[in-house]
């Protein structure tokens, strides 16, 4: 209110102020110098006055301490007895005068006799003044003429121990001296009345402009008028103005406050806490002189905007004053406009919080959180069961599934999560679905449709306390996909039409998040699907390694992750493990083809480096094959490629930009193999390099992909010693728990990337099923070698499978001296089948064919190929080897023994 006549007073200066030449403030002025003047002048004169009679005192008082000090000083009574005391006193004294600033010190005997005197020639000589009372043994000051003229003097016996007078000492000063000093402090005394009169002027000059400033020049006559029309625009405004002193008494209450606060007459000058009709807590405001700003206090049916200042701030009288407005209406209005606020708020809020995932449970369980307590007590969701998988929903409301539940507590008594529903027409479930718009159950207890689905829950429902349901479809592209329910309970209002429009738009929002989750769950399943079928399905037979595996898809979307266990020739295992980068069906469908193109080289025998060399030439074809707007090429695969041989217990492998295996020692420590590290698929140009390590019996080979020890939350070096923890120390885990184990050690609950992890505990083949033989160079050794391999065939209890070896064997002997290279080496593996391996140092591949009628040979390999399961040929950095496979008799099949199991029968 203030602000509203800051000007005012200006105004009434202009006006006013020609009316007075001389202004109560320069009045003031004058006479605050004329008194300052006085006052200085009386000081003054009080200062020289009793500066005369301090330094007189002052004078007596030094000569008197003087002598006492020097008479009773060491020594002196020793000078006295000397026979030559002015030898001794005379140097003290004049050092002592000098230092007392006395003007004499004065020893003599108790006759008057001068010992010392700062006139030489007066020593010897009698004392002027009374040494009488001295003699009596007091201390006596006395003005004398001495021989320095005026003096102010003091005399002190010099006693013995017996307490006898056997000296005097007299100190003074002369008395022109003692003026001096006055004289010199008069100076000073006048300087600092003057600098006083000077201060004193200049502050009440400060002053007075300062009441000038604060009055405007004005005389009092003006001043009356002005505060006149104050007084008359304070009780003329519509806002109550109260001033309340500092000890609680009101001060001032204009006509507004007073119709506001229904106070009565004569209300000022009583304490607040003494008003009548005021509420509790606006005489405690009142009272306290806190600050407050717009606070909403009740009077009567008024609601009251009340506003508190002190009024100090600016030097004035301790106090506050206060500002009432009337805001009944505008708090009605607020009211409602902060209904719709938080309304708005909450639509925001399901904004944020509804949809973070593409996951349809959680998301109906977002639905379920948001609105919990704002807007109802307790939120069920309820869903299609084929929404849950993905699927178009139902036309009708069965098959529903409770997705979520969530609420104020946990004593509720509605059904719990994961309960499947088939809705009653009669419930308004059903109504919503079918008809696709909102159903209201203002009166639970009253209404009765919803209580045949399940009358015992019904009643346990009505009986915790929910009087109110609002149900509205979960809608999405005009499929209605579920219901969520809103409940009340207890002592919150019923739901209203308001409430219903609200309700529907939260369903709304969170519907086409539902429905989002509902199409990715679908889409994700199909990739998943193809990426499963894409993969091993299960082991291959084999007897070199025991063997367990694992592959996770990512939470978000398929990846490129793959594994793969190929038998080989010679009861060796290939072991591979790869990478796509990036996550889909681009990325599963390379996954497949990489996979694909790895079982086909290998079906060539071929080295680590030389199969992930056609592997690195097939993927940089495709990526040129490939547009580049169509697809995001395959650059980026990573592979690992090892060969595992039980009988000679080597494990060759090679890398393209992937990790490094694992090898779990029978001691149970853990080492990461280096293995040369190739460039990833695709790129091209470089060698790839093999490593080749020999296993002991036992060992486990661990292979995986990045997404086990890679995190956002940690590097690739902490992940690789999580793993080495995870895997240290058990040397005779199982496969099976070694994979378990290390998922449940490194992975969090949802990852973020695929994983394929991959566990082989390597065999080694017995001694006894391993037979081998050099061959001479010549066509004759072909018949000893049939009669060794015939031994060999009966020792092994495999006789029926003698002819068809011999055979075998023959063709592929006599095939190694005629078109081969020595040496020649034959070697028999009793494994799963019958292994037979003719080796030679030629690189030459013979080709099966067809042989004419009238063809001298070409019908050896035709036979071989006829007589055995399997034949092939692999070259190795000596030559090649020609081997062919028999099955064994059932009889006979057994699998080699695992390391666990040494015992078993061979």
């Amino acid at each position: 209110m203030a602000n509203r006549f800051a000007h005012f007073p200006h105004l009434s200066v202009k006006r006013l102020v020609s009316k007075s030449t001389r202004s109560v403030a320069g009045q003031v002025l004058v006479f605050q110098v004329a008194l300052v003047v006085l006052l200085v002048t009386c000081g003054v004169i009080a200062l020289v006055l009793q500066s005369e009679r301090d330094t007189s005192a002052e004078a007596r008082r030094r000569s008197t301490a003087v002598a006492q000090t020097f008479a009773h000083s060491p020594g002196v009574l020793a000078a006295l007895r000397a026979p030559d005391p002015s030898k001794i006193l005379q140097p003290l004294t004049e050092a002592a005068r000098r230092a007392a600033g006395v003007d004499f010190i004065v020893v003599m005997d108790t006759e008057g006799i001068r010992y010392t005197h700062p006139l030489p020639d007066r020593i010897g000589k009698r004392f002027v003044g009374e040494i009488g009372p001295s003699l009596a043994g007091e201390v006596y000051v006395e003005s004398v003429n001495g021989p320095l003229g005026r003096e102010v003097q003091a005399t002190v016996p010099v006693k013995n121990a017996d307490n006898e007078v056997v000296g005097l000492v007299s100190a003074g000063m002369k008395v022109k001296n003692v003026e001096s000093q006055v004289t010199r402090q008069l100076p000073i005394i006048l300087g600092a009345g003057a600098g006083a009169l000077a201060l004193s002027t200049g502050v009440t000059a400060l002053v007075g402009r300062r009441l000038r400033r604060q009055t405007h020049s004005l005389g009092p006559d003006e001043m009356t008028l002005m505060y006149e029309h104050h007084d008359t625009v304070l009780h003329s405004v519509k806002e109550g103005v109260l001033i309340v002193a500092a000890d609680g008494r009101l001060m001032l209450a204009n006509d507004e406050a007073r119709r506001l606060l229904e106070l009565p007459p004569d209300v000022e000058g009583k304490l607040v806490s003494e008003l009548p009709g005021l509420e509790p807590e606006t005489k405690a405001l009142l009272a306290s002189g806190r600050e407050a700003t717009d606070e909403v206090h009740l009077a009567g049916e008024r609601l009251l905007a009340v506003n508190q200042r002190p009024t100090d701030r600016d030097g004035g009288p301790k106090g506050t004053v206060v500002t009432l407005r009337d805001s009944t209406e505008l708090q009605a209005v607020t009211g409602r406009a902060e209904v719709a606020r938080e309304r708005l708020r909450l639509l925001y809020d399901a904004g944020l919080h509804i949809g973070t995932t593409l996951d349809v449970l959680r998301t109906a369980e977002e639905l379920a959180r948001v609105p919990i307590p704002r807007f109802a007590d307790y939120v069920t969701v309820d869903l299609a069961d084929a929404v849950l998988h993905g699927e178009e929903p139902a036309p009708t409301a069965t098959d529903m599934r409770r997705a979520a539940v969530c609420g104020i507590g946990d004593d509720h008594p509605l059904s719990e999560q994961g309960r499947l529903f088939d809705y009653l027409p009669s419930t308004p479930q059903a109504r919503g679905y079918g008809s696709g718009r909102s159903q209201l159950v203002s009166d639970l207890a009253a209404a009765t449709g919803w209580r045949v689905q399940d009358p015992g829950r019904a009643e346990a429902i009505i009986g915790y306390g929910f009087h109110s349901l609002i149900t509205a479809p979960i809608q999405a592209r005009g499929v209605v996909l579920g219901m969520a329910n809103f409940w009340r309970a207890q002592k919150r209002e019923p739901f209203d039409e308001e409430d219903l429009s609200l309700a529907e738009e939260l369903v709304a929002r969170a519907a086409i998040s539902i429905d989002n989750a509902r199409r990715y769950t679908r889409e994700h399943t199909l990739a998943v699907t193809l990426q499963r079928s894409l993969l091993p399905q299960a082991v291959p037979e084999q007897s070199a390694l025991d063997i367990a595996y694992r592959y996770l898809p990512a939470q978000s979307g398929v990846g490129g992750d793959w594994f793969d266990v190929i038998p080989l020739p010679g009861s060796r295992v290939a072991l591979a493990v790869g990478d796509v980068v990036g996550h889909g069906l681009h990325a599963a469908a390379t996954m497949g083809r990489l996979r694909t193109a790895v079982h086909n080289f290998s079906t060539l025998d071929l080295p680590p480096d030389e199969l992930l060399s056609h592997l690195d030439d097939l993927v940089g074809r495709i990526d040129q094959n490939e547009a580049a707007e169509s697809a995001a090429g395959v650059v980026g695969a990573t592979c690992l490629y090892g060969i595992y041989d039980p009988v000679t217990r080597r494990y060759v492998m090679a890398r393209a930009g992937h990790l490094a295996p694992a090898l779990v020692q029978p001691d149970g420590t853990v080492t990461f193999p280096d293995v040369p590290a190739g460039p990833p698929l695709g790129l091209g140009g470089m060698p790839f390099q093999t490593a080749e390590l020999c296993l002991a019996e036992g060992t486990q080979l661990v292979l995986y992909t990045d997404g086990l020890i890679e995190d956002r939350r940690r590097d690739l070096d902490l992940g690789m010693e999580l793993l080495r923890d995870a895997l240290t120390g058990h040397p005779e885990r199982p496969p099976e728990e070694t994979c378990q184990d290390v998922l449940d050690s490194l992975l969090p609950e949802r990852p973020k990337d695929d994983v394929a992890l991959l566990v082989a505990r390597t065999r080694t083949l017995p001694p006894d099923r391993i037979a081998d033989w050099d061959v001479p160079p010549h066509p004759a050794a072909v018949a000893g070698m049939r009669d060794a391999v015939s031994a060999k065939l009966e020792a092994w209890g495999l006789s029926e499978l003698d002819f068809t070896m011999e055979l075998i064997l023959s063709e592929l002997i006599t095939n190694a001296i005629r078109y081969g290279a020595e040496p020649f080496h034959v070697r028999l593996i009793r494994d799963r089948t019958l292994i037979c391996e003719v080796s030679d140092g030629s690189s030459t591949s013979p080709h099966l064919r067809y042989a004419a009628t009238t063809d001298e040979g070409g019908r050896g390999l035709f036979l071989v190929s006829q007589m055995a399961e399997r034949w092939g040929t692999r070259y190795t950095p000596q030559g090649k080897v020609i081997w062919a496979e028999q099955a064994l008799p059932e009889a006979v099949q057994q699998p080699v023994p695992s390391p666990a199991d040494p015992q078993a029968p061979t």
